[in-house]
């Protein structure tokens, strides 16, 4: 099987989207840092339970890379680094609601004796 480049999703913003922002962490990190807005690496870390220092490190490059994320690393002792959102990042912050929403609404309807 081999991995698609971004120029083959380009036919369908679906499949571009879910490409970019597809995973188990992407979602949790966008959705803090739309909730919290600028964070430090530990309080992102923090905000995201279950989350590695590892992982979170990946996952925010990879969303750094696609234009997403910000990270501002700042010349200081010990060093600083913030995490935000950039503005194609922060148009993601309503798909991000609507889906907390329809969390809301499915928890409302779950049964908790069939779960």
């Amino acid at each position: 099987m081999t991995q698609k480049s971004f120029e083959d999703y380009m036919e369908c913003p679906f499949h571009l989207a879910m490409s970019v922002l597809e995973g188990r962490w992407k979602f949790a990190i966008l959705y803090v840092l739309s909730a919290r807005g600028t964070l430090r690496f530990k309080e992102l870390e923090r905000s995201v339970p279950g989350i590695s220092t590892r992982m979170l490190t990946k996952e925010l490059k990879h969303l750094e890379s696609h234009g997403i994320v910000r990270r501002v690393p700042y010349a200081t002792i010990p060093p600083k680094v913030e995490y935000s959102l950039t503005d194609i990042g922060i148009s993601v912050s309503p798909v991000i609601d609507q889906i907390s929403k329809w969390g809301e609404q499915y928890l409302a309807s779950v049964d908790p004796s069939t779960s």
